[in-house]
C-alpha cells in the first residue's frame, strides 16, 4: 500500500487506528510524562541563561584555543569569581559566564583574558546583567505563557461554543510544554529569551494542528444525537485517522528546516548558537503533533462521555446495537465509522438525472 492510498484509506475508514478506544492509555501515559518532567525540572533545574539569573558574560574571539578548561582556569584565577560557565561559539569563540560583579572587576578579568589568549582587548567584550533586570525577564515570560493559555481557552470556547474542546486543547498544550521542558532538563542545554520564544511558537503550531482535527470532530458530529448508529467517540476516531496524514505531512515538512537548522548550530556554530530556540522548535512540535492526535481528542472523549446527553446516546447507540446482533439483523463489527468513498467513471441511471423543463412557444 502506497502512502496514497494509505491515506485514502484511512479517510474512507477502511483502515483505521484505534486511537481513541485507547484513550485511557494515552492519557495515562501523558499524565506520567508530565509528572516526570516536572519532578526532573524541580529536582535538577533548568539551566537557564545569564537574561534570566543575572551575572556577568565575557565573549572571547580569534582564539586558537577553545578549550572549556583553559578559560575557566583563566577567569577563576583571578580570585574574583569562584566557578565559571564556558560555552564555544562557532570555530574561533568562547563565552564565558560568571556571577555578578562590578566594572572594576571585570576589567581584570578582560585583561587576565586578554594577556592569557594573546589576543587583541577589542577581541574581549563583557556584559553585565543585573539580578533585578532577570528577576523582570523571569516575571515577563511567565505572564506571556500565562496570559497565551487564557486568550487560548476563551477563543477556543467561542469558536467551537464547547467547553470540552477548549480544555482538552489547553491541557494538549500543557502536555507539550511540560515534554519540552523535560528535554531541556535532561540535555542541560541553556534556557534563554529565545527559548520562550520557541515555547509560544510550538504552542501556536499544536494548537493550530488540534484546531483542524476538532474542526473534523465538529463537522462529523453534527446532528449526532439525532442518529442511533454511531458513538461520539467512534466519529472522534474517525477524524482522528482522517485528519493523521495530512498531520504527518505538515510536521515532516516543519521539522526538515528546523531540524537543520539545529544540526547547523549545534555542530558547526556552538552549542550556544541557535540551539536554544531550534531545540524548543524541534521537540516542541513533535510533541504537538502527538498531543493533538493521541491526546486532545481521547482527552475530548473523555470529558464529553461525562455529560448527561453523551453518556445517554452512548448507552443507547449500544443497547440498540446489541439487540441488532441478538436478532441477526446486525454485526458485531458495526462500530467502525465509513465514509463512501468517491469513484470516478460511476453514472446514475436516466432516471436519476435531472428533468429538463420543457419550453412553451
Amino acid at each position: 500500500m502506497s502512502f496514497a492510498q494509505w491515506g485514502n484509506a484511512l479517510y474512507s475508514g477502511d483502515k483505521s487506528y484505534p486511537v481513541v478506544p485507547k484513550r485511557k492509555v494515552f492519557v495515562g501515559l501523558a499524565a506520567a510524562l508530565i509528572g516526570v518532567a516536572f519532578v526532573l525540572s524541580a529536582a535538577i533545574g533548568l539551566n537557564a541563561s545569564i537574561e534570566f539569573t543575572g551575572g556577568a558574560q565575557f565573549d572571547v574571539t580569534r582564539v586558537s584555543d577553545q578549550s572549556e578548561e583553559k578559560a575557566s582556569d583563566i577567569v577563576t584565577g583571578t580570585g574574583i569569581v569562584s566557578t565559571a560557565k564556558v560555552t564555544k561559539v562557532g570555530t574561533d569563540s568562547v563565552r564565558i559566564q560568571t556571577e555578578s560583579v562590578d566594572s572594576q572587576q571585570a576589567t581584570t578579568i578582560r585583561d587576565a583574558l586578554t594577556s592569557a589568549y594573546g589576543v587583541d582587548p577589542a577581541d574581549v567584550q563583557s556584559s553585565t546583567i543585573g539580578p533585578s533586570w532577570g528577576a523582570s525577564v523571569t516575571s515577563k515570560a511567565t505572564q506571556s505563557l500565562v496570559i497565551f493559555m487564557l486568550l487560548v481557552a476563551i477563543l477556543m470556547t467561542l469558536y467551537f461554543r464547547s467547553w470540552t474542546m477548549a480544555l482538552a486543547a489547553l491541557l494538549a498544550l500543557v502536555h507539550d510544554i511540560a515534554l519540552t521542558l523535560g528535554v531541556f532538563v535532561i540535555t542541560q542545554v541553556e534556557v534563554s529569551p529565545a527559548t520562550v520564544i520557541g515555547f509560544l511558537t510550538i504552542l501556536g503550531y499544536s494548537l493550530y494542528d488540534t484546531v483542524v482535527v476538532f474542526d473534523k470532530v465538529r463537522e462529523l458530529t453534527k446532528g449526532i444525537y439525532d442518529q442511533k448508529r454511531f458513538t461520539f467517540a467512534e466519529y472522534v476516531n474517525l477524524a482522528v485517522n482522517q485528519t493523521m496524514v495530512r498531520s504527518i505531512n505538515t510536521s515532516v515538512v516543519a521539522l526538515l528546516p528546523v531540524g537543520s537548522i539545529l544540526i547547523i548550530g549545534a555542530l558547526l556554530l556552538g552549542t550556544g548558537t541557535l540551539t536554544d530556540i531550534s531545540l524548543a522548535l524541534f521537540v516542541g512540535m513533535i510533541a504537538g503533533t502527538y498531543s493533538s492526535i493521541f491526546i486532545a481528542s481521547p482527552l475530548l472523549v473523555l470529558l464529553q462521555e461525562r455529560l448527561k446527553k453523551t453518556k445517554a446516546h452512548t448507552e443507547s447507540v449500544e443497547k440498540d446495537r446489541a439487540r441488532h446482533v441478538a436478532v441477526g439483523k446486525g454485526d458485531e463489527g458495526a462500530s467502525t465509522v465509513k465514509v463512501a468513498p468517491v469513484r470516478p467513471g460511476q453514472r446514475l441511471s436516466n432516471a436519476h438525472q435531472p428533468k429538463r423543463k420543457k419550453e412553451h412557444r
